[in-house]
């Protein structure tokens, strides 16, 4: 069983030519909504890659709440342990400018009422997989660490959005995904040694014991173990939209480790998908199916 603890949104999604300056207004050529929230995104992406899928979050009691379940719904996503909330339904604002790169304000709404008394429902058991971000109260991302320790759970810990309050987490997880912006940032918070990133991924690891995975969007995944160092490439696609393209990865690669493929599998498996993602519009919409992953994977 994989459980992902996090946000669910609904994104209002706005394509612009160019993204605007401070102050600055720009016309807009499209609009539209989508599912998101990095929980929601990564646990769809879960399902979407063949992993058995519970979530656990919050929803308003409005109209928004319908659409930002819909997809795990259809995907097969266990939603027993979302909750209706007295606040409203959070939401994404985004923009997306001609290149696929964007701009994204969360307004978390629900998402901050999920506190630790939600895990409840949870349930962790020995070989699970935990998946968590930083979209909901850091308190129940601690609780949800430590209850997965305990029952014999393997965690993964996404760093998004940076917060670093939250720096002092990393340790405990049993893997910790950034993009190399948020390792950063993380490794500044920590005060981590080295000259560069690589050389503090491996003081990360060495200190702690955990695997730390770092995205670095065309360039690929590179990811610390121990004394090993693993590298694996992205596909290379033309991008449209890059939202949810590092959700697609973390989904992918908690379902890979459920499955018990080895590391360097389950990432080539997870920086493919994430590739894939970013060929279409919109987060949980873009996501591939396992069957265009290993589709791809054959033909790179």
């Amino acid at each position: 069983m994989i459980t992902v603890v996090g946000s669910i949104n609904l994104d209002l999604i706005a394509n612009v030519e160019r993204l605007p300056a401070a102050g600055e207004t720009v016309p807009g050529s499209t609009f539209r909504t989508a599912p998101g929230g990095k929980g929601a995104n990564q646990a769809l992406a879960a399902a979407r890659a063949g992993g058995k899928v519970r979530m656990v979050g919050a929803v308003g009691k409005d109209a928004f709440a319908t659409e930002a379940l819909a997809l795990l719904r259809e995907g097969g996503v266990d939603l027993s342990g979302v909750r209706e909330a007295a606040a409203a339904t959070g939401v994404a604002l985004i923009f997306v400018d001609r290149h696929g790169e964007n701009v994204i304000v969360v307004v978390a709404g629900a998402n901050g009422t999920v506190l630790p008394g939600d895990l409840a429902k949870a349930d962790f058991r020995k070989g699970d997989v935990v998946l968590l971000q930083h979209e909901v109260p850091l308190e129940t991302v601690e609780t949800a660490l430590d209850s997965a320790r305990k029952a014999g759970a393997r965690s993964i810990l996404n760093t998004a959005p940076f917060r670093p309050e939250a720096a002092h987490l990393l340790a405990q997880a049993d893997h910790v995904v950034a993009n190399e912006t948020e390792f950063d940032l993380y490794a500044d918070a920590l005060g981590l040694a080295g000259d560069d990133r690589e050389s503090r991924m491996r003081a990360f690891a060495a200190e702690t014991g955990r695997i730390v995975v770092v995205t670095l969007g065309g360039d690929g995944v590179v990811a610390v173990e121990a004394n090993r160092v693993l590298r694996v490439p992205a596909l290379s696609v033309t991008p449209v939209d890059t939202v949810g393209a590092g959700d697609t990865f973390c989904g992918y690669l908690a379902a890979g480790l459920s499955e018990g493929l080895p590391l360097e599998r389950a990432l080539a498996r997870a920086a493919a998908a994430g590739s894939l993602a970013c060929t279409k519009h919109g987060a949980q919409p873009s996501i591939p199916s396992r069957s265009e992953v290993d589709a791809a994977l054959k033909t790179a």
